[in-house]
């Protein structure tokens, strides 16, 4: 039976477009490339997951617009939890690619939800991983206190409430920019190993990442590859890290895999 997992947090409708340079103010430019996508952290970790053989479970809030139902269709196999109030309407983000496959996103987030609907609790049963990515840190707090699943952090950048969510995680994973309020990103993985997180791992793109299990400090290199389009590179990450940890394997063995996914996934365009 396949394993469950649980993704907590965002998604979005994603237009992105190719360009050679980022466009100035005032100005037009002609994209070589260009497509519409579902995307965010939970939903494209989701995706990655159930590629990789998982059974998934999305809690996000997607409504009931046009591009609602355009994100359920491209979502198809996931099982959808839809904590969305009345009349929500699904963020949409823009994302600009450059040649040297950087990126630039102009996105709303989740900063468009003033209140949510919880899931019912039975939404975990069964469940070995819950990712969360801190974009529904109401509903990840309240899973969360539930201690029988892996609970791992997608750490993208701080969000204000994370506070009350670190102490229930067991596994974060975090970006070269992430930093505690009063701290810096240099001390972020001693930050979060002072609240008692034990498995815990740091990306800083092409560069080696950082890991630091109970007290020792590793580095896991990342593989040469042509960049074509980082977007989503993280998500990636995250999504083969907690289908690994739901196979049942361990911490290190599942993120030297999942560093090398992700770093297949920037040698094309989309992530699937």
């Amino acid at each position: 039976m396949a394993p469950v997992i649980v993704c907590v947090g965002l998604t979005t409708i994603d237009i992105a477009q190719v360009v050679t340079q980022l466009p100035a103010a005032n100005s037009k430019i002609t994209a070589t490339d260009a497509w519409l996508d579902v995307g965010g952290p939970a939903a494209n970790a989701a995706r990655v997951a159930s590629h990789d053989g998982c059974q998934v479970r999305l809690v996000t809030a997607l409504g009931d617009s046009a591009l609602a139902a355009l994100a359920r269709e491209r979502l198809a196999g996931i099982e959808i939890i839809d904590v969305a109030p009345p009349g929500h309407r699904l963020p949409v983000s823009t994302v600009f690619i450059t040649p040297d496959g950087s990126r630039a996103v102009v996105s709303r987030n989740a900063t468009a939800l003033d209140s949510i609907r919880q899931p019912d609790p039975a939404v975990l049963d069964g469940a070995e991983v819950v990712l969360h990515d801190g974009h529904l840190l109401d509903v990840s707090f309240a899973l969360a206190t539930n201690p029988s699943p892996i609970h791992v952090l997608d750490g993208g950048s701080w969000k204000p409430g994370l506070e009350k969510l670190l102490p229930l995680i067991d596994v974060a994973v975090i970006s070269a920019d992430f930093a505690l309020p009063r701290s810096t990103p240099e001390r972020a993985l001693d930050d979060l190993a002072g609240l008692g997180i034990p498995r815990l791992a740091r990306t800083c793109g092409g560069d080696a990442v950082q890991a630091m299990i109970g007290e020792q400090l590793g580095l896991f290199p990342v593989p040469r590859v042509e960049v074509v389009d980082s977007t989503g590179a993280g998500d990636v990450l995250h999504g083969s890290l907690v289908a690994q940890l739901a196979g049942g394997i361990d911490f290190t063995k599942a993120l030297r895999n999942a560093i090398v996914e992700a770093s297949e996934s920037v040698t094309h365009y989309r992530i699937l």
